[in-house]
């Protein structure tokens, strides 16, 4: 086995290393010095196709985020937190550097960069970064563009994508070609599952492009595209969008996809309210649509638009004699997006309850299987949980690998390959993140529960994670309230123990859509007011390499409270109700409404499941769910 698998490393690390050279003999052809090479694709996606995962075909490395610097003679992985195992496991350090942002002395890719420039200015050239304009945000542009202004680096867009260009040439010496993108069937929701039509939708998002005082939106975020329109995929993996474009102006409506793969019903059903063409139209249509005898005002997302699309634009300014205004605002339709209407709130309570529901059979069955002295992998947890979920009704896909990560693996943050080899042993933890995608909703919930007997360390770190994530679910918060000030609440709590956990507190979740979704989130970044109507998760953590991870999430919708003044509060209802592990809770530990919480939550679980599930799983959720009790006398809160 050591033999076999020392071959296998020697193996991949020549196929990356041919890798590199082979797309640093492309570079020659531009004159660069650097290509960069980002985790999204063409529609700024971190979870692409198979086709569009180019760093993940050069570097080995598969997590969702982490940009590729490929120079002369080095290259650089950057990641942050929630990588830096996986990295490690992934990456031939010797061919590719990682670097650990957040860690002293791991330089981020703009420092890296200004680096190599200053080593260039020794010679009096310029540092040449090339890199695809579509895969990169007009943002990230626009940010490139004023750091880079002085420090001698010159940035050179390129039509061809090089990674690809490379990827091309070595499957044609094995006679093979990528998977295609753009065959797999469109299907269409109906009103009754998104609560408004295609049409309707598109009134709301022409009054805020008046009220902005646009004529032209146009749209390169699938999951926008998939949700204006009412319609799903299935191009990207664990996510129910389709590769395309959209225009949306004053009067008209363009949807570019590949035609062959929407059948007749829905061609028919989209000439309503817009017009169906091939994808590669979408940069000519945009031209003509801009080209107009009078001013035409253009509103660009800088977050969600490729620079490449802004290249188009910019490019018809000049040669129009700026007849052509660009607006930088955000696109409309990521707030109505996330702000679900009653139709869609009641699919994500729908599919949250399937999901709730096999997630504790799946901790029943676990506890049985344990108790009966089986031995079980990281993987036969994994195949259990898909198993339960794929039972339910309108079951379409998961919404993302499954993580299911016993012992040390369970630090790994995104540990997305559970397997059958690694046991589940007494004294560890066993971390399973996992969601699926039903029709009209989408899912994501985390446990992490104790195979054994918990040490008094696992329960004082697991209690120290709950209370951050109860101080933040049974939060009141005034209208107005960001992301960022409720993770600083739930963080809170473990920096009073000098603990902390390198990913955010919550992010949006899609109805039937992608599971992390802007522009709402929990987190130090996220500068968006909650409103009613959002979902969020709330996941804080505790992450040890060599001693394990522990993760507690649940998904909620954000609604209003009856307030006692004048003014308006919200707060959060539960979408998942699933129990926590009881024998990693110190009670003495909770306030006295933390532990109310606690215990009205189980309590709801119980009721929420009890029609739903048979006899002996009723019986074994009662004892899981059971009120938790202080031992020590209650001092009565001020």
């Amino acid at each position: 086995m050591v033999a076999a698998n020392l071959k296998t490393n020697i193996n991949t690390q020549e196929l990356t290393r041919s890798k590199l050279a082979s797309l640093r003999d492309s570079m020659l052809n531009y004159d660069l010095d650097c290509y960069f090479i980002p985790a999204v694709d063409e529609h700024l996606n971190l979870y692409g196709s198979e086709a569009k995962q180019r760093r993940a075909w050069i570097s080995g490395f598969t997590g969702s985020a982490g940009d590729l610097l490929v120079g002369k003679n080095s290259a650089w992985l950057f990641v942050d937190s929630r990588y830096y195992e996986q990295a490690e496991l992934q990456v031939d350090s010797g061919l590719i550097q990682i670097s650990k942002l957040g860690l002293e002395e791991n330089l981020t890719l703009i420092e890296t960069l200004e680096k190599l420039a200053a080593e260039s200015a020794l010679s009096s050239t310029k540092l040449r970064l090339g890199f695809d304009p579509f895969t990169l945000s007009v943002e990230q542009y626009q940010s490139w563009v004023k750091k880079f202004a002085t420090v001698g680096i010159e940035l050179i867009p390129i039509s061809e994508n090089l990674a690809d260009k490379v990827r091309s040439h070595n499957l044609a010496k094995t006679s093979e070609t990528l998977p295609a993108i753009d065959e797999s069937p469109i299907f269409s929701l109906p009103v009754s599952l998104t609560g408004e039509s295609a049409a309707e939708k598109l009134f709301r998002v022409r009054e805020a492009m008046e009220k902005s005082k646009v004529d032209v939106l146009p749209i390169t975020n699938l999951n926008q595209i998939a949700w204006l329109f009412n319609l799903r995929g299935s191009d990207i993996p664990n996510i129910p969008i389709f590769i395309s474009y959209a225009i949306v102006t004053t009067d008209a409506a363009f949807l570019f996809t590949n035609p062959q793969r929407v059948s007749p019903e829905i061609q028919q059903d989209l000439q309503r309210c817009a017009t169906l063409l091939p994808y590669e139209n979408y940069p000519q249509t945009l031209l003509d649509c801009i080209s107009q005898p009078k001013l035409t005002r253009v509103l660009l997302d800088a977050k969600h638009t490729t620079e490449g699309t802004h290249q188009l634009i910019v490019n018809r300014q000049v040669e129009d004699e700026d007849n052509i205004a660009i607006v930088f605002d955000s696109n409309p339709i990521e707030g109505m997006k996330a702000r679900k209407n009653p139709v869609e709130i009641q699919q994500m309570k729908s599919a949250n309850f399937k999901a709730s529901k096999a997630k504790t059979f799946t901790l029943k069955w676990l506890t049985e299987q344990l108790e009966n002295g089986k031995v079980l992998t990281e993987f036969d947890v994994k195949e259990t949980v898909e198993r339960f979920y794929q039972e339910e009704t309108d079951f379409q896909s998961l919404s993302f690998k499954t993580i299911a990560g016993a012992g040390v693996n369970s630090s790994i943050v995104h540990y997305g390959t559970p397997s059958p080899e690694i046991t589940l042993k007494q004294g560890e933890f066993l971390l399973l993140d996992s969601g699926s995608q039903y029709l009209g909703g989408t899912t994501d919930d985390t446990r992490t529960v104790i195979i054994g007997e918990p040490t008094a360390l696992q329960i004082e770190h697991y209690t120290t994670v709950l209370i951050a994530h109860i101080s933040c679910a049974m939060l009141q918060f005034p209208k107005g309230a960001m992301g960022v000030q409720l993770d600083a609440i739930a963080r809170g709590v473990l920096w009073q123990e000098q603990l902390d956990y390198g990913h955010g507190t919550g992010h949006g979740v899609g109805a039937f859509l992608a599971v992390h979704e802007g522009p709402n989130g929990i987190s130090k970044s996220v500068q968006y007011a909650l409103e009613p109507g959002m979902v969020t998760s709330i996941e804080p953590g505790y992450y040890q390499p060599g001693w394990g991870g522990i993760r507690i999430e649940n998904l909620y919708v954000v609604i209003e409270m009856a307030s006692k003044y004048d003014t308006v509060w919200y707060g959060f209802e539960p979408l998942t109700y699933i129990p926590f592990d009881r024998k990693l809770i110190n009670a003495d530990r909770l306030s006295k409404t933390q532990l109310a919480w606690l215990n009205n939550y189980h309590g709801a679980v119980v009721d929420k499941l009890a029609s739903a599930i048979d006899s002996t799983t009723l019986e074994w959720l009662k004892k899981a769910a059971a009120p938790c009790v202080m031992s020590i006398p209650v001092t009565p809160e001020l």
